[in-house]
């Protein structure tokens, strides 16, 4: 018996984010209502108030997931090399394909910028550990280099999704770790 509440339990909190997330791909979180989650859902809102408080709770959690899963996902990788962090953005890169719609409805510019900015630290914490390590660059400048880097590839990641994702993770995981090492000399020969 609890296995079949559980399941109804996972559906209906699957049910609540797709629902939330198709809103969110048209208008900010603030222009969401419950009311408009039940209804896209199919769900009563006392059903929807046992699950969270409000839209806000509902997308909190939506990120955290994310966050844990994308967490997860890069554990299982363990690079320290240059051409390692290569592999590391290229799992990462990977990881956003996998959950395109996701990532392409929370970083959009109607989604909240508190995702982007933990989507950073998840980088900062897999890609730029190892690169920073291996570096000679004092550690009060590196902080400021790592956030250069981190948000200039998460701006072309977000551009990346806005054009379709033609190129590949690879191709993309190549273009920021030749952007982030190179720099302007990249584009010189």
């Amino acid at each position: 018996m609890s296995e079949k509440l559980d399941r109804r339990k996972k559906y209906t909190r699957m049910v609540l984010r797709d629902s939330l997330i198709e809103l969110l791909s048209d208008k900010p979180i603030t222009a969401v209502t419950v009311k408009e989650i039940c209804e896209l859902a199919d769900i009563n809102r006392s059903t929807f108030y046992t699950h969270y408080s409000d839209q806000y709770d509902l997308l909190k959690k939506i990120e955290d997931e994310i966050i844990e899963d994308m967490n997860e996902y890069l554990s299982n990788y363990s690079f320290t090399k240059e051409d390692e962090a290569l592999l590391m953005t290229q799992k990462l890169v990977e990881y956003i394909k996998d959950k395109k719609l996701m990532f392409e409805t929370l970083l959009n510019e109607k989604g909240d910028s508190t995702f982007e900015k933990r989507v950073m630290e998840v980088a900062h914490r897999f890609v730029m550990k190892n690169t920073m390590a291996t570096s000679n660059i004092d550690e009060h400048l590196s902080g400021y280099l790592s956030t250069y880097i981190i948000s200039g590839a998460i701006h072309l990641i977000k551009e990346w999704i806005s054009k379709g994702m033609k190129e590949s993770p690879k191709e993309i995981a190549e273009l920021i770790n030749h952007f982030s090492n190179r720099g302007l000399s990249y584009l010189q020969g």
